[in-house]
């Protein structure tokens, strides 16, 4: 089996859409949020790779094109904010407060996080982007020699985290504005985030995908003056 994803050229991407399909249809079957259906994919492949001992490499090679469409699927997002432009204009402020304050404290936890376990800088600079989408995540991970395949899983898992505890922190905060769901999902959550913000609501999934941008290029800015930290 692992002779063949290495000679095919979409087996890769084959088994991660179809591994997605399965982890949707089991969500709409037990209606639970536990069941992330991005979280039910990547634990379905992993399990193929395991059992038929594909190797990630050969994997990867097969399933790359999909990562091709992260960006402009990205840009897509710009989609429900186009629709809500009077929601933004209204909020910007203390949404760009929020989206500064969330993205500076997501690279600060990270510095006490490596200086607290004593990490390696490239451990370092491979954990500092795990809150942005994985189009950006990935490739400053890559410019600053992180482990690219590591930051792509942190920064999946910090996006299912977010999206499974988003509700209990809106509960216990008291958080019912939409615009303010949606910024702290966006900013916490990155794409994920915003997914779950898109089923809530308009007006809370354009917040998101605004603070899901704003919080790549505030990380862009400031993350490469924290990777000189350690």
């Amino acid at each position: 089996m692992n002779e063949f994803f290495q000679n095919s050229i979409f087996a890769g991407a084959v088994l991660t859409l179809t591994a997605w399909e399965i982890g949707q249809a089991i969500q709409k079957r037990y209606q639970s949020v536990l069941l992330n259906p991005l979280f039910l994919a990547v634990i379905l492949a992993a399990g193929v790779l395991k059992v038929f001992h594909i190797t990630y490499e050969n994997y990867y090679e097969s399933a790359k094109y999909i990562s091709y469409f992260l960006t402009p699927a990205t840009v897509c997002l710009a989609m429900p904010l186009y629709d809500q432009l009077k929601l933004l204009r209204r909020n910007f402020r203390a949404a760009a407060a929020g989206i500064a304050a969330g993205t500076l404290t997501s690279l600060f936890s990270v510095f006490l996080i490596a200086k607290g376990f004593h990490l390696t800088y490239q451990e370092y600079v491979t954990l500092l982007p795990k809150s942005v989408t994985t189009a950006i995540g990935i490739e400053m991970s890559e410019e600053m020699r992180g482990m690219v395949s590591v930051t792509a899983a942190v920064i999946i898992m910090t996006g299912i985290f977010g999206s499974l505890t988003a509700e209990i922190v809106f509960k216990i905060c008291r958080i019912k504005e939409p615009a303010a769901r949606g910024t702290a999902l966006g900013t916490a959550a990155h794409a994920v985030g915003t997914a779950k913000a898109m089923e809530n609501g308009g007006e809370e999934g354009a917040m998101s995908s605004f603070a899901l941008v704003a919080s790549g290029l505030v990380t862009v800015v400031f993350l490469p003056a924290f990777s000189l930290l350690i």
